[in-house]
């Protein structure tokens, strides 16, 4: 799995725990529907920006969704 279907897992879960549907979140973030879907499909990687925008729109930082996102890709590193 790469990081972008990670990222995406990561965001879908957080949107669902915070009850927004991609509708709410894309407007929340002044952000497409379709790219918030496609982020989640695992299609696209988000800018800066776009992660900056979707960050505040889940009210947390950048750093912790990154950090959750790092999280999971160490999870799957396979143990030395």
């Amino acid at each position: 799995m790469n990081s972008e279907e990670i990222f995406g897992q990561v965001l879908k879960s957080i949107r669902k725990e915070r009850k927004l549907n991609q509708e709410e979140l894309a407007f929340r973030s002044n952000l497409d529907r379709t790219y918030i879907s496609m982020l989640e499909r695992g299609i696209h990687q988000p800018t800066l920006n776009s992660l900056l925008a979707i960050a505040a729109a889940l009210d947390m930082k950048a750093a912790e969704l990154v950090e959750l996102v790092e999280n999971e890709l160490n999870n799957l590193k396979p143990n030395n």
